[in-house]
């Protein structure tokens, strides 16, 4: 029947459109961002380049999708973590703790997406992405403010600021050589909640404490 077949239609094109975007990724994580092109996403997602072009009709439109799919699943795990915790405290250790570990996960398509030079564009979706991270660790820190776990202070700021600590920590240009070691990549994600939650205002011994309370996500490529 055409409605059936409609359906079908529909899903295959989803299906086409995950698998494109999968490989403009899977590019992303081995190259950064300018490995990104039409020609070799087409041979990695087994189709023509034709096909990539109608689906997306510039490099831009299909780096702006490959941003995008990347946010979501870094903001999706965040705010999981976060709303699993038992408090607002645990919470707001556990969002810093996935965001970072999910960066170190891997580290060259984080930097793809949040720090390598792009077009105008596609830097508005970066910014949108870095903005809805602040959101998320603003209302942490609300919750945890309202409780009186943490000194009163500008969220809106602070939230930014906690962004901006760990992006630079992660992925700008000081930012230490990656480690292999899964307890050196452990001990990195630790080492940056405790130094964020110090930052918030979190006494040193309780920081340690929640730091040893969150479940630290082991860095892979999975």
């Amino acid at each position: 029947m055409p409605y059936r077949r409609t359906d079908n239609v529909i899903r295959k094109q989803a299906a086409r459109h995950r698998a494109i975007v999968a490989a403009a990724r899977e590019i992303a994580g081995e190259g950064g961002m300018a490995a990104v092109q039409i020609a070799a996403v087409a041979g990695r997602a087994g189709i023509a380049a034709g096909t990539v072009y109608r689906y997306f009709p510039s490099k831009t439109e299909l780096v702006g999708a490959l941003v995008t799919a990347v946010s979501e699943a870094h903001i999706g795990a965040v705010r999981r973590a976060a709303e699993t915790a038992p408090g607002p405290m645990s919470g707001l250790a556990a969002s810093i703790t996935t965001f970072a570990a999910g960066a170190l996960r891997n580290r060259r398509l984080a930097w793809a997406v949040l720090a390598e030079p792009v077009e105008p564009d596609v830097e508005a979706l970066r910014v949108a992405f870095r903005r809805t991270l602040a959101a998320e660790f603003r209302k942490r820190i609300a919750a945890a403010m309202a409780l009186t776990h943490l000194p009163q202070q500008d969220a809106d700021l602070t939230a930014a600021a906690l962004v901006g600590a760990l992006i630079e920590a992660l992925l700008g240009p000081l930012a230490p050589a990656p480690a292999d070691d899964p307890a050196q990549l452990r001990n990195a994600v630790q080492t940056l909640t405790l130094f964020s939650l110090r930052g918030l205002g979190v006494v040193d011994a309780r920081a340690r404490g929640l730091v040893v309370q969150t479940v630290m996500p082991v860095p892979d490529e999975g």
